[in-house]
């Protein structure tokens, strides 16, 4: 397992990306796990699902730089707290790779996307006509990093019966490389923007936010 990516966003914000080389038995080795994350392991089909399980627990050991047993339970809409770490977390993964971000900040989300083509016929599902009308030529990396901000910022929230097209919406932004744009996110009398960093990471999309108070 090799640590590709690593960034301080701020003294109390850090978040970083590992390609999995190892087997599940090797990322085992690195771990302490309860019953009840033993019993989560079971429920895996073996591949993918279990491997990018296992390497967010060892990423999580790094970062919080302990090879003790950390707990680490999900609310009852999935989202992951550390309730002995004053930490908000979020971890993402794709084919090779997991990610995890963490904030002392507040709530935060992390997203990481392969680039491929297919998300052109699915733009119209997660993007209104507004927020189209300002991607040129269905730029791909465009559309991915809206998607990656929309997947980030769902996470940030708790899960909670959000929907990218109905609740979100991007404001117009020109996109590089590596940049920030806004979200609002609106649900019932809620109204609230969100500042959200993308960037390409190789052959993916990278994107994050931190919700501070």
């Amino acid at each position: 397992m090799a640590l590709v990516y690593l960034k301080e966003l701020d003294t109390e914000t850090k978040l970083a990306i590992w390609k999995i080389e190892e087997t599940a038995e090797e990322l085992l080795d690195r771990l302490q796990l309860d019953e009840r994350e033993k019993a989560i392991l079971d429920r895996f089909s073996k591949g993918k699902r279990t491997l990018h399980w296992l390497a967010s627990r060892v990423l999580l050991r790094y970062l919080l730089k302990t090879n003790e047993f950390i707990s680490c339970p999900s609310d009852e809409n999935g989202k992951p707290y550390l309730p002995n770490y004053p930490y908000e977390i979020s971890f993402t993964h794709s084919y090779d790779y997991a990610g995890l971000i963490m904030s002392q900040k507040g709530p935060c989300g992390i997203d990481l996307e392969i680039i491929k083509d297919k998300v052109v016929r699915i733009k119209e599902k997660f993007l209104k006509p507004d927020e189209l009308a300002f991607i040129p030529n269905d730029n791909i990396e465009q559309l991915y990093a809206c998607w990656c901000a929309k997947e980030a910022v769902y996470k940030l929230q708790g899960n909670k019966g959000i929907s990218f097209l109905d609740n979100m919406t991007i404001l117009p932004f020109q996109y590089k490389p590596q940049g920030v744009m806004t979200l609002m996110l609106r649900k019932g009398g809620l109204i609230k923007s969100f500042q959200v960093y993308y960037e390409n990471f190789q052959d993916y999309m990278l994107g994050y936010v931190v919700d501070v108070p």
